[in-house]
């Protein structure tokens, strides 16, 4: 296997990871903010308000994308499978 190789299929690696956990991360985290924001204005400091709101975001989001995220990673594999001839040249 050539390095070139190497790069191109770690960087399809790390792309399609970024991209699958980009939803779940990215809605957890505007959640928090808006939670943080609510907390500091109320001056609740309520643990249990933070996580369960995310919890009930990444659940959501899961729900609404998983389909989408296990296409993504199906398609991924596939791809990786289908290039193993390529590899022992």
């Amino acid at each position: 296997m050539h390095t070139d190789l190497a790069m191109r299929m770690m960087g399809d690696l790390f792309w399609t990871g970024f991209l699958v956990s980009m939803p779940i991360l990215g809605l957890t985290l505007i959640v928090g903010v808006l939670i943080g924001i609510v907390q500091v204005v109320t001056q609740v400091q309520e643990m249990s308000l933070s996580f369960v709101p995310k919890l009930i975001a990444a659940a959501l989001t899961l729900v609404a994308l998983g389909p989408w995220m296990m296409r993504k990673l199906t398609q991924f594999t596939a791809q990786l499978w289908t290039n193993i001839p390529l590899l022992v040249q």
